[in-house]
């Protein structure tokens, strides 16, 4: 746990203290959002806020680890953790990094014509699609060779599995290494475009996301406590374990992302001084798609997520509304926009729309937990 709360710590102070600086810099080197000219005519105030801020937090995120892994060097040895970098953080940091390279080149394309259209559908996707299954297959076929004190395996797990799960694997439906790496693509571009659309408002995207984070540094905190892994749980507890790998890992990447987001929130609330950009939204939906398959709680993620769903299924109605009837159901999507125009202010929505992340995490955790009772009664 020590190493945990380091790691949220320290996110959050180097993200806190560290955009005030990206702010700066932004400023400097011109690197404004771009405003549409055809949407809510309240956000042309907001041309020229420093965009690209995703790098403060993904850098933040970094730190953090590699603090919390300073943490973990001073825990007693008999403790069940693995204290060198794990393919775990690879395919979680590297999802992370990786999807918000991604967002930066739109963003950098945006600032560098002066126009919100930065990289095209076509190119953010074949680059979304290759991030995912990039670490997709790394998830599926590197398994764990962490050894106990003997010098035995105790775990043998890789971070993805090949049966889909929900709180757990379902173990009937194993759709094999190359189903899950195809599953783990759609979680990806389902995830990233989700946070991207649900960053349209100060602080909404970021506040969300960390929720979502937070809700999955608790799960993986509690599998790491009931760990399959963990011989002296096994033996003395209980036998309803997760069978996952790296779970302290994942609580530790997850703190530190949440930690950063916080000290970033600061910044980026109403009025915001500086935006994500697709950086830090593509960057938050790689990273929050790999926790669900690394948590085996891929099924869970709709809810976890549920205010990313409900916004995308906005557009997603708007479109096929328009393209079928030429009518639309929506004044503007994604969904909070509509709202904008409806004449609803812009921190009442965020707070609003915060308040349905919060209900749709509080559900996925009190659904995970049930499951635990539901297992040891």
């Amino acid at each position: 746990m020590r190493a945990v709360i380091v790691a949220i710590a320290v996110a959050f102070l180097v993200s806190l203290f560290g955009t005030p600086l990206a702010i700066k810099v932004f400023t400097r080197l011109k690197a404004g959002q771009p405003i549409r000219t055809d949407g809510p005519q309240m956000h042309l105030t907001k041309k020229g806020t420093p965009t690209m801020g995703g790098v403060v937090f993904i850098v933040a995120t970094i730190i953090a680890y590699v603090a919390g892994h300073l943490a973990l060097t001073t825990l007693p040895s008999q403790q069940i953790f693995q204290v060198g970098p794990t393919i775990t953080a690879l395919v979680l940091l590297g999802l992370l990094v990786f999807c918000g390279a991604v967002g930066f080149i739109d963003d950098f394309l945006k600032v560098r014509r002066r126009h919100s259209g930065g990289l095209n559908k076509r190119g953010k996707l074949l680059g979304q699609l290759l991030v995912g299954a990039t670490f997709g297959i790394v998830a599926l076929y590197f398994p764990s060779t962490m050894l106990d004190t003997t010098g035995s395996r105790t775990n043998t797990e890789t971070v993805g599995s090949t049966a889909v799960s929900f709180i757990r694997e379902v173990s009937w439906l194993d759709i094999g290494k190359v189903g899950s790496v195809i599953l783990f693509v759609l979680v990806v571009l389902a995830s990233t475009n989700g946070v991207n659309l649900t960053d349209g408002l100060d602080g909404l995207a970021t506040g969300a996301s960390t929720m979502v984070l937070a809700a999955y540094a608790l799960i993986a905190f509690w599998q790491y406590r009931h760990w399959c892994a963990d011989p002296t749980y096994v033996k003395s507890a209980s036998t309803y374990c997760y069978a996952v790998r790296d779970p302290l890992e994942i609580a530790l990447i997850a703190g530190a992302a949440a930690g950063a987001c916080v000290g970033f929130l600061w910044w980026n609330t109403s009025p915001a001084r500086i935006f994500m950009g697709d950086t830090g939204a593509l960057g938050l939906g790689g990273l929050i798609a790999g926790m669900a398959m690394s948590t085996r709680t891929v099924l869970l993620l709709p809810i976890i997520g549920g205010l990313f769903v409900i916004i995308t299924m906005s557009v997603v109605i708007q479109i096929i509304s328009f393209r079928t009837t030429g009518k639309r159901v929506f004044r503007m999507s994604p969904l909070q926009h509509h709202f904008e125009l409806a004449g609803w202010s812009e921190v009442n929505i965020v707070v609003r729309f915060w308040i349905i992340a919060g209900i749709g995490v509080a559900m996925a955790l009190g659904l995970f937990y049930s499951d635990f009772l539901a297992a040891v009664s």
